[in-house]
């Protein structure tokens, strides 16, 4: 079967807005072994369109368009879509009471022009938005199945999964039942996890496809399978989701859609603690990371920031020690817990350090973890940049801090610090 992934809107053509959406299709294409053969962007621009949807129609099986189904002028999937059919635009009913209760759970009138938005081609299969406003829709224009799905990422996402791929799998003749297990580690870099894994039994002719994703300084390790039925997909999948389990060890931070995050601050709920935080050079990501999450709320004491190792110990009520050290990271941390009656406290130090190479700029990483009549430290160098030692100094205090709470080393060495 071949697909096409058609994108549609003035800011994707001309960079304004970087095409996220299409990476996100593809990759999950392919990992479930859907051949890709074109991948098109268009504006809103209605020859533009037009022309596109004939093209693809001639040449492709299935046409994912994202985009253009918002409620303003420049929004035309529907409207073109239903020319290129041959076919009026109706109303559909469901989506527009649906739209309307929308609006009305938050205390607002719909306005007129989200009317638009439940305007389909007549005949189209309805294909369900649960969290949106943008309905998708399915039409055959010449030989293709079109799929018309919203731009808004998280709506994509969720309908790419719940909706788009069992159709795409039954369009090919292939078995339904797919599933994406997830793991995300740091510490280890994308060619190290491959020669970790690769020679897993099963995985080199079997239903189950290794892949990975880097986005420093977090690694995504995924395993995507797809089978005739479930009970197949797990006896499939069980076996090499805990050998990879147990080859990655103590570097998975979290698995599926759970993160660093949402794994230390329920460590730290199980356990009935309390966090406090002090970092420097960071900008208060360690802080920002943590109270993004709901599961925040009751678990931080304080949070200190300063750029400097002297505002920060004037910040925490200590004299500043001389430098940047392991030493220094573990009073920071200790002075911390007690003046905030937290029972956990992270401090993160860092401090520019030209290093063997002044041409690249580093920075070693001091980290600092108290606990009562427990005090733990690390120190690392980073290289690569400010914001690359920035990044890494931020998930590296996270990470020392999971491995605390759930009883692992912290001092375990990771791919991205220079050692010797």
């Amino acid at each position: 079967m071949r697909i096409e992934i058609l994108c549609t809107g003035d800011e994707i053509l001309t960079g304004k807005t970087i095409n996220t959406n299409y990476s996100h299709i593809a990759r999950r294409l392919v990992e479930l072994g859907l051949d890709i053969h074109w991948g098109t962007i268009v504006g809103d621009d209605r020859a533009s369109l037009s022309a596109a949807f004939a093209e693809a129609a001639k040449r492709a099986d299935a046409v994912i368009v994202n985009g253009g189904l918002g409620p303003t002028v420049d929004d035309l999937s529907q409207e073109m879509a239903a020319e290129a059919a041959g076919v009026p635009l109706v109303l559909h009913e469901e989506w527009l009471a649906r739209v309307e209760a929308f609006y009305a759970r938050r205390g607002r009138v719909m306005p007129p022009n989200n009317r638009k938005q439940a305007m389909l081609p007549e005949g189209a299969e309805f294909i369900d938005n649960p969290i949106g406003t943008a309905c998708g829709f399915a039409v055959t224009i010449g030989r293709a199945r079109f799929f018309f799905t919203p731009g808004v990422p998280r709506e994509l996402k969720r309908m790419l999964e719940e909706q788009l791929l069992p159709r795409l799998l039954a369009l090919g003749g292939l078995p339904g039942v797919t599933r994406l297990k997830r793991f995300h580690t740091f510490g280890i870099g994308e060619s190290r996890a491959d020669q970790m894994l690769s020679d897993i039994p099963g995985l080199e002719d079997g239903p189950v496809k290794l892949g990975f994703q880097s986005h420093y300084p977090q690694l995504e390790t995924k395993l995507a399978v797809r089978a005739a039925d479930m009970a197949t997909l797990e006896a499939a999948l069980a076996p090499i989701e805990a050998e990879v389990r147990r080859r990655l060890g103590n570097f998975v931070l979290a698995e599926d859609d759970a993160s660093l995050e949402s794994v230390i601050l329920g460590a730290l709920q199980a356990g009935g603690g309390m966090l406090a935080v002090a970092e420097m050079f960071t900008s208060g990501a360690i802080a920002s990371r943590l109270a993004r999450s709901p599961l925040a709320e009751g678990l931080f004491a304080s949070a200190v920031v300063a750029p400097t190792l002297e505002r920060l110990c004037a910040a925490v009520g200590i004299p500043a020690p001389e430098a940047v050290t392991p030493e220094a990271a573990a009073i920071i941390a200790r002075a911390l817990r007690a003046g905030s009656g937290a029972s956990h406290a992270l401090a993160v130090l860092v401090a520019p350090d030209a290093g063997p190479d002044a041409r690249e700029w580093g920075a070693v990483v001091c980290i600092g973890l108290a606990t009562e009549g427990h005090v733990v430290t690390r120190r690392a160098r980073l290289t690569n940049g400010r914001d690359w030692v920035r990044q890494g100094a931020t998930e590296m205090g996270l990470d020392c801090l999971r491995r605390l709470l759930l009883g692992l080393p912290v001092d375990e060495p990771v791919d991205f610090e220079q050692r010797g």
